[in-house]
């Protein structure tokens, strides 16, 4: 195709019935592309205008509550349009035309493309949902689930293991487990010129391995809204993190209330079925109920995710949280554990909370394996937060 033309046919797709006639007229398989587009972000203004006399097009709805025909077109997106671009249709549909409601019924559980916006939007549904959906509500959260335990797992638990090797330096070790890169950088200066070698007069290795647990680690969770990515990524991570022996994980999840779900903790789904999406917050809460899990601060690693946005008593909780760092629990605060892009959050109480040598900020789920792995080590937070922020 001649590349002006290839370049006013996409012009068309995405301006749709607004386009210029000079954009031509989708036909084959654009046809079919361009309507399933135009029942989701086209339609005629309140007043039955279009954009004749300067008016813009309202973008709203164009699917109506008609399960079928929702059903329908997710079948078409689904033929027009690869599996990324349909979890993003997917989620505008929802948003845009209100589409919540139609979730509860079977039919369209078999339709949709699973993904983690679904998973979230099931879940805050999870309270009213039809006992005929539940099962198949379950079904469509488990294949989610699994997905990302299997893309998520393997670096998780080969980056926290790694930490937790080298937090156990040893300077008497075993010749397998001399850490060579440390032990000549700490013998340089007994280099011997005549023989091109290093004499190392100090050895450094990694301790063996042990079943003990070696750690403590408490993810405490806000389930409100806003957060449900977050809801579902901590579910799984904390999932993969209580798999390993040498780590003791606990999940905790609040809004107004605080619910401690470690003990499911061997089934993901059974963990996110335990949450609840929405309702208030109250930060304070959930930090005092982690306090009193607390009996090793030097060897906890404390991970609050919450957007900040505080309904409880906000000097008690930064109270809590000084407390918890004077003791030498090693503190997070993740403003969202999700790939959806930059959150809102209370900027003041995460300034404070920085004040405190506390780092807050937004963490994608593939840079938390990272993030545990430097915690793990008591390495500076604030350093690892800035190079993040930076990329």
């Amino acid at each position: 195709m001649d590349p002006n033309e290839e370049r006013l046919r996409r012009w068309r797709l995405v301006l749709g019935g607004a386009a210029d006639p000079s954009c031509g007229q989708p036909s084959g398989s654009d046809a079919g592309m361009d309507a399933a587009l135009a029942a989701l972000y086209d339609s005629d203004g309140p007043d039955g205008e279009g954009t004749d006399g300067g008016r813009s097009r309202q973008r709203s709805a164009g699917l109506s509550a008609s399960a079928p025909r929702v059903a329908r077109w997710l079948g078409d997106i689904r033929e027009y349009f690869p599996s990324t671009v349909v979890q993003v249709m997917q989620a505008d549909a929802i948003d845009r035309l209100n589409l919540t409601s139609l979730l509860l019924e079977p039919e369209m559980l078999t339709a949709v493309e699973p993904d983690v916006h679904l998973v979230g939007t099931l879940l805050s549904l999870n309270r009213v949902m039809p006992d005929k959906t539940k099962d198949l509500a379950r079904q469509v959260v488990r294949r989610v689930v699994e997905e990302l335990e299997r893309r998520v797992a393997q670096r998780t638990v080969a980056a926290v293991a790694g930490a937790l090797n080298r937090a156990t330096r040893i300077n008497r070790p075993r010749h397998a487990d001399i850490d060579w890169d440390r032990t000549i950088r700490a013998n340089l200066k007994h280099y011997q010129p005549e023989y091109r070698t290093i004499v190392p007069e100090r050895l450094i290795g990694y301790g063996r391995r042990t079943s003990a647990v070696q750690r403590d680690v408490f993810l405490c969770v806000d389930q409100s809204g806003s957060m449900a990515a977050s809801v579902v990524y901590s579910g799984i991570f904390s999932a993969v993190l209580a798999s390993m022996r040498s780590l003791r994980t606990s999940l905790v999840v609040f809004d107004t209330a605080v619910v401690d779900l470690t003990e499911q903790l061997s089934d993901p789904v059974e963990v996110l079925f335990g949450t609840q999406l929405g309702g208030g917050t109250d930060i304070n809460r959930a930090i005092g109920y982690c306090q009193g899990l607390i009996t090793r601060p030097r060897d906890s690693i404390f991970v609050l995710i919450s957007d900040l946005y505080e309904g409880g008593v906000r000097a008690e909780m930064l109270r809590r949280v000084a407390a918890m760092v004077e003791a030498g629990v090693q503190v997070v605060v993740l403003l969202a554990l999700s790939d959806e892009g930059a959150p809102a959050y209370d900027h003041e109480n995460a300034a404070a909370l920085a004040a405190l040598g506390v780092p807050a900020f937004a963490c994608t789920p593939d840079a938390f394996p990272d993030l545990m792995a430097a915690a793990i080590e008591r390495r500076d937070l604030r350093a690892f937060a800035e190079r993040f922020a930076g990329r």
